[in-house]
């Protein structure tokens, strides 16, 4: 299963296990707290009573923790032993009725187990080390598996020896290929083993029940979460305006730490050289600070590490996802993401449907907020996306253009109060999304004006990051047949989660669920686009289906809502003439070239050990990627790249250029110029959209 930030505080942990000898009296061994016991039947009630699902927890549930617990500690098979998950099976049926009762010692027992190997692990590594770099064969053919989630654990000790060889051997061959000599591999190795040795040895009583417990919060979904004092303050403060960093939202993925989502216009978006799934493996402090290599750190530690003061810098050794396996260093200010960075932006651009030439408005926006101090305040002049987007509609009124989109792509969400405010600037009445809650009750949100701000040709861009407030939004635009919604599915994320106070920390759980007005729910499917574009990121590893537990779709009763404009008659139309256009379109034969490359890279299941072998992967890898971005050139006109050196260097950006604002460019992004030429299109095939009146829907009929 897919764990979440706070369930995977431990996982960097796992690839450095050694399987010692079947002693396992510990000293150090951690203990459960007077008050933990407590907590956790208070976790169970609450679960129990408040969360969406009203699952009990039973014998079914038990068996699930376990299941969870094993895969947080262990999700790559690679530290236990067989006979370790036999003898812990024991307790597989019995943790409900501990919980209850208030125990947790089995969640510690397996942990403590779990400490003991980890430390032998290092402490034997490091021994290693101390004697030199072994001496590793890099011309024998042999392979490292890097998806274990089919395999077994080791049935013996000398076959976990054997994976942690192959394992070290990769961790040295990985520096090799990055031109660094044997000593500097050899002290590289010595202080990220001793620095997660520290970390082990570190762990508290806090950290081992906060991940039993979220073990059990996951199986309800992935947004329910416990969170101990320290992880409610560092929650508390990304949740705060005056947090200071590089605007990401980072997530442990094994010994990585992963990038999950950038933050709209914060300094890591603005650097336009971060993207999800990058991994992170080391964080250097100002421009010329030493890099720490935090491959296996704890997430909050490397969360530690790269926050800081605004205007200081930060330097982020990356590997970029679907790239070659090389790493990237990039250079990033941190400073205060500012509702100003957030703020819409409108641009106007002009098309052709190939018999007339039309002005098409642009807004980008790239989350759904609004300034609650100032609101509060009732400061007259307080900023917010609707009153924002308000403005630039007047502005692109009075200089007549014949339609707008609006860019939702990135948008992970915000304000639900904004997503429906927003909506009552294109529709005349009616509800804008409805609301089940835990206790069934339906509650309704419904839109104020008397009559739509903007009723002209509209467009709403999505890709797989339109989240929550994006895909409400999204969604009564699409049910009201009020404009055309064009991208990718969107994330899916269609449940309300609330705090609930405990002795100790808080739990943040689900207690609601989004529907459309049609009643379709947004969760786990998204909103589905009229028109698709090529995918760029990979939904099966990004978005509320990729995780085993999220809650699922289905509908509830559609509720009577207008119907704008005959969309389902030009869509046919309107999608010949897109794939016509895009067919042999440069761009976007790249883009899906990138996109299979992408996929291709990420379901590779072994990597090979063999230098040699590496290096012809890295050129052949290389070589790709530098002919079919030549193709595009070439296909465009452009003077094809010598060299992958110099495709690579024309990619960078310069460092002068970090903290500037995020423009709209169509040269840049042939998704939004292609957009535009859609609108074109719709606008072109009927010139009576903006004036038919709209009618009640047969809402029933879908």
């Amino acid at each position: 299963m897919l764990t979440n930030r706070i369930a995977a505080l431990f996982s960097g942990f796992l690839f450095l296990s050694l399987f010692s000898a079947t002693t396992f009296a510990d000293t150090s061994a951690l203990q459960p707290e007077q008050d933990q016991g407590g907590t956790a039947r208070e976790i169970v009630g609450k679960l129990e009573m408040l969360h969406y699902n009203k699952l009990k927890v039973g014998d079914e549930m038990s068996e699930g923790l376990w299941d969870e617990y094993i895969e947080a500690l262990d999700p790559t098979k690679s530290y236990f032993l067989a006979s370790d998950i036999s003898e812990f099976r024991a307790s597989r049926s019995k943790l409900d009725d501990e919980l209850r009762a208030g125990q947790v010692k089995a969640g510690f027992d397996i942990y403590n187990r779990y400490r003991l190997r980890v430390t032998d692990r290092l402490n034997n590594i490091l021994s290693q080390l101390d004697k030199g770099l072994p001496a590793f064969d890099f011309n024998r053919d042999e392979s490292l598996e890097i998806d274990r989630e089919e395999s077994q654990w080791p049935a013996s000790i000398s076959a976990a020896d054997e994976l942690w060889r192959k394992r070290l051997k990769s961790s040295v061959l990985n520096l090799r290929l990055t031109d660094k000599t044997d000593e500097e591999i050899r002290d590289l190795l010595v202080r990220r083993y001793r620095g997660q040795l520290k970390r082990v040895e570190q762990q508290s009583s806090d950290d081992v029940f906060e991940l039993y417990m979220n073990s059990l919060t996951r199986l309800y979904d992935p947004h329910s979460n416990y969170l101990s004092p320290r992880s409610l303050e560092n929650f508390n403060m990304s949740m705060s305006l005056s947090l200071e960093g590089i605007g990401a939202v980072l997530q442990a993925d094994e010994e990585y730490t992963k990038v999950a989502r950038l933050v709209a216009g914060g300094p890591a978006d603005r650097t336009g050289k971060i993207k999800p799934n990058d991994k992170i493996v080391a964080v250097g402090q100002d421009k010329e600070g030493e890099m720490v290599d935090v491959i296996g750190w704890r997430l909050d530690d490397v969360v530690d590490l790269i926050r800081g003061p605004a205007g200081t810098f930060v330097r982020l050794e990356t590997i970029p996802t679907g790239g070659d396996g090389s790493h990237k260093t990039i250079l990033i200010q941190r400073s205060k993401v500012k509702l100003e960075d957030q703020a819409a932006k409108k641009a106007i651009f002009e098309f052709s449907d190939g018999e007339k030439n039309y002005k098409i408005g642009v807004i980008n926006l790239p989350t759904f907020y609004i300034d609650f101090e100032a609101y509060r305040r009732r400061d007259p002049n307080y900023k917010s996306t609707t009153r924002d987007v308000a403005k630039l509609l007047e502005e692109l009124k009075a200089e007549n253009v014949d339609g707008v989109i609006l860019d939702l792509r990135n948008n992970g969400g915000g304000s639900l109060q904004e997503a429906t405010m927003l909506t009552d600037l294109f529709i005349d009445q009616g509800p804008v999304v409805q609301i089940r809650h835990a206790n069934e009750q339906i509650s309704r949100h419904n839109r104020s004006r008397s009559r739509a701000m903007y009723r002209g040709p509209l467009m709403v861009l999505i890709n797989r990051l339109s989240a929550s407030a994006s895909e409400i939004f999204a969604g009564a635009i699409q049910d009201y047949n009020r404009g055309l919604v064009v991208g990718n599915q969107s994330f899916g994320k269609g449940t309300v989660q609330t705090m609930a106070p405990l002795k100790e920390g808080q739990l943040k759980i689900t207690q609601s669920k989004f529907y459309r007005v049609s009643g379709d729910s947004t969760q786990h499917a998204g909103v589905t686009p009229d028109i698709p574009m090529p995918q760029l990121i990979d939904a099966e590893s990004v978005g509320e289906s990729a995780y085993d537990t999220a809650l699922p779709w289905d509908r509830i009763h559609a509720v009577p809502h207008a119907k704008y404009f005959n969309l389902k008659d030009m869509l046919p139309d309107l999608i010949s003439k897109h794939n016509q256009r895009t067919s042999a379109d440069p761009d976007f034969i790249f883009l899906r070239e990138q996109f299979q490359f992408e996929t291709e890279r990420a379901d590779q299941k072994f990597v090979s050990l063999n230098e040699f072998a590496r290096e012809e992967e890295r050129k052949d890898l290389n070589e790709r990627l530098l002919t079919m971005e030549n193709r595009r050139r070439s296909a465009k006109g452009l003077e094809p790249y010598a060299t992958f050196e110099a495709y690579e260097e024309s990619e960078a950006e310069d460092v002068a250029a970090i903290g500037g604002p995020v423009e709209i460019e169509l040269d840049k992004d042939p998704i939004l110029n292609e957009a535009g030429f859609i609108m074109a299109d719709f606008i072109g095939l009927s010139d009576k959209i903006a004036k038919t009146p709209p009618q009640v829907a047969d809402f029933n009929s879908r």
